[in-house]
This record gives structure tokens, sequence and C-alpha cells, in this order.
């Protein structure tokens, strides 16, 4: 089955039943996907891990060695008059976006203590959580009473140039010093449910998946109102001024995504129903 063909399948299903079943050996017990409690924190941190795979791609393979052959990136890309795609926290936002057109209620976020805009300041017990965070560069779980939501949070580190010089040269940004792999913010996540099935998590991650594609096509569709647009298919910034096209752009992400999701997936296929919430409310065990 190629990359393309897969990817259809997988959508045409609406889960990623058909993603297990064609790369993992053993076939998933529909009842137990139906029945297996999982505590929330698990996952999240499979989101996070896909989430953390195609921002990395992303930030390096695609705007890192973009710039290098001339394309541009910019906070404003969506201007009409401006030939340039989202820089790696816009891309994260554009996901997020279609995720919340999605009936999973499924939040994503990335914020911090000292962000471009104020709208992803960090307050209150976000803020307490993401210091702690900032300290140990440990994951946190919590319960946010006023919400009524579940939430993860995940350090944000500066791993590329790209960011570190957007934020520090940013007249509206409040800190100009940011080096690398210093903790920039926290990506964000949020779920009403304490604890879900194995099926709630395949849907999950197909949001995610859906999110993720609806943002590289738009990074695409804008690309075609360029005045001289890359030539978009098999190839990469890598190799010249060129773009992977969406099928090869999704392939590439589920390559880097599957075998920690599929493995962790094939964990969880095997939790019982007895004692689910026997995991701590702190952290993953």
């Amino acid at each position: 089955m190629t990359g393309k063909s897969l990817w259809i399948t997988l959508f045409s299903l609406g889960c990623l039943g058909i993603y297990l079943f064609v790369s993992a050996p053993p076939p998933l017990d529909e009842q137990k996907n139906q029945q297996a409690a999982i505590p929330v924190e698990q996952m999240f941190s499979v989101l996070q891990a896909e989430n953390a795979a195609v921002r990395a791609m992303w930030t390096r393979e695609i705007v890192g060695e973009g710039k290098k052959v001339g394309l541009k990136f910019d906070e404003h890309w969506r201007d009409a008059d401006l030939d340039a795609g989202p820089l790696p926290a816009l891309f994260l936002r554009e996901t997020a976006k279609s995720m919340e057109k999605s009936p999973v209620r499924l939040s994503l976020f990335l914020g911090s203590d000292y962000p471009i805009s104020p709208d992803n300041r960090f307050e209150g017990l976000q803020q307490e959580k993401f210091q702690a965070l900032r300290e140990s560069r440990q994951a946190q779980f919590f319960y946010v009473p006023d919400t009524g939501l579940h939430t993860a949070m995940f350090a944000d580190i500066a791993v590329a140039e790209p960011c570190i010089a957007c934020h520090n040269k940013h007249e509206q940004s409040p800190k100009h010093d940011w080096r690398l792999n210093d903790v920039m913010g926290a990506a964000t996540w949020m779920y009403p449910e304490s604890v879900v099935t194995l099926q709630d998590t395949l849907k999950a991650i197909t949001v995610l998946h859906q999110g993720i594609r609806d943002a590289y096509q738009a990074y695409l569709d804008k690309v075609l109102t360029f005045a001289h647009p890359p030539v978009i298919g098999e190839h990469w910034p890598r190799d010249g001024y060129y773009l992977p096209s969406l099928e090869v752009f999704m392939q590439a992400f589920l390559q880097r995504a599957a075998p920690y999701t599929l493995s962790v997936l094939g964990d969880l296929a095997n939790v019982r129903q007895s004692n689910p919430l026997k995991e701590s409310r702190d952290g993953v065990k």
C-alpha cells in the first residue's frame, strides 16, 4: 500500500484502526478498543509525541531549509501581498484551528510567560504549572476547575535559530535574549475526561492528523499565489526551490510518528478494564 492510499484509507474510515492494522502485526480487538480504560495523560503523551514530530519537521526541513533557498516565513503570512508561509508557532495554530472544528473536545495551544501575543500568556494555575515545567522540564498534568478540563503541558524548547531570531527581533516580544535550548513555552493540551478508551485515543490522533493536513494544505494554497512559487512535488527545500506535496509531507510525518505511536497504542490495547485509575495523576507511569 502506498503512502497516498494509506492516508486516503485511514481517513475514509474515520479512525486509525486501519493505520494499526497495516503497520502492526497483531490486529486490535474491537471489543477491547471500546472497553479499555486509559488515563487521559497517556493519550496526551501520544498526541504530544506526534505534535513534536511534525513541529520538528516543519521547523527544520520546511522553514530552516526553505529560508536557505529563498522561501519566506512571516507572522503575517496570510496577507495577500506577502509571499510567505507560517512560522512554526503559527503552523501549530493552524493545526489547532482545524482541530476546533471537530466534535471531539480536544484543544491545543502554545502558551508562554513571555509570548509575543498577550492572548498566549499563561495565568493563574497554568502559570504555576508552567514554572514547574520550566524548572524540571517534565510534563505537567493537572485539572483546571474553572474550565472543567484536564490539561497537559509539554516544554516547547528552542531547537532552531529561526525561532530564537524571530522572538529576539520582534518589536512586540517582551523578551529579547532567548538562547538555544531555552524553554520558550509549552504545548498545552486540554480534554474534558480523565479516563478515555483506546477508541477515544484513536479518534483524537485522527483529529490531530487532520489538523496537520489542513495546516499544510493552507500553506500550499498560499504558495500557489506567490509571484515565483516553488515546485511542489516529491522534493524538499533541502534539494532546492521545492516543496513536498501534501501526500509526500504527510507520508514523511507518518513514517516518523508511527513507530512510537504504534508501540504505545499496542501497549494500551492490552490495558484491562479493572483498576484503570491506578496510574498516577501526576504523570504517565
